[in-house]
């Protein structure tokens, strides 16, 4: 069945392949989980793979509130309770990354690892800085300040046909969603996208952290909150916000290789 009521949402999913292992796939803001299509046939060769709409985004309903990376947390709780998942690991794309270290902060005996890509915390000087005006002028005109604002997430070298799939799922995402989900994001006292908020918070996840940032500054920061020795800070330097989905291939070698090291090794 590829949809799950859960209270005040009806979330779709796939769940496919078979394992030991649960992959939890979670996408970002204005996406959906058609964005792991390049990952989840070699996935699930090895995995079982659960990837989900998050609300308001792809096939799942959009509330008229509720719409926050805190909430998604929990509905993702919810999912993997009614699916019998007991453990996971948890693999989250920009907004997605905020989610799944809700899920890793909040629900720690779910998630037993995390991989991240470039995800959507931890900003500080002028980006921090622009968030305020940004969601004003959100508020004015939701979907033309998501569209300019997704101009940042490609490089030259990103695909034209990526570029476009990412404009069209934007302008498919009910705007109070897009706006709602941001302001938490970005906005709030406890918005975890300011890196002031996020530092207490994100030290809190115990678990083995894989994370991915084309940033190396924000790589670097990142690094030195991880408390698992196990945990790994990647940076790929020229590559976009989307990197996961620009280098689909590399991407799976280098998280495959990483679940497979935490299998032969033990916290120090």
């Amino acid at each position: 069945m590829a949809f799950m009521d859960l209270g005040d949402v009806r979330l779709f999913h796939t769940d496919d392949g078979s394992g030991d292992t649960t992959l939890l796939l979670v996408h970002g803001l204005g996406s959906d989980s058609h964005e792991w299509v390049h990952h989840i046939p070699s996935l699930a060769k090895r995995y079982r793979v659960i990837a989900a709409d998050m609300r308001g985004h792809g096939y799942s309903s959009a509330p008229e509130s509720g719409n926050t990376p805190r909430q998604m947390a929990e509905d993702l709780a919810l999912l993997c309770a009614a699916l019998g998942v007991e453990s996971c690991v948890a693999i989250g794309h920009s907004m997605g990354g905020q989610i799944v270290s809700h899920l890793a902060v909040e629900h720690p005996s779910l998630v037993k690892a995390l991989v991240v890509i470039d995800p959507g915390y931890g900003f500080a000087g002028a980006i921090a800085d622009a968030f305020p005006a940004m969601i004003t002028q959100m508020r004015e005109d939701t979907l033309a300040v998501c569209l300019r604002n997704d101009q940042w997430t490609a490089t030259r070298a990103t695909p034209e046909w990526l570029r476009e799939w990412h404009r069209r799922r934007i302008l498919a995402t009910p705007p109070h969603v897009l706006l709602e989900a941001f302001e938490a994001m970005f906005g709030g006292p406890d918005a975890l996208g300011i890196r002031s908020n996020s530092d207490e918070y994100l030290s809190r996840r115990t678990c083995p952290v894989l994370t991915f940032w084309f940033d190396p500054a924000q790589a670097e920061w990142e690094a030195g909150l991880l408390k698992d020795p196990r945990s790994k800070a990647v940076t790929w330097e020229g590559s976009s916000h989307r990197l996961h989905e620009e280098r689909p291939a590399e991407f799976l070698l280098v998280v495959t290789n990483w679940l497979r090291s935490l299998q032969s090794t033990t916290p120090a």
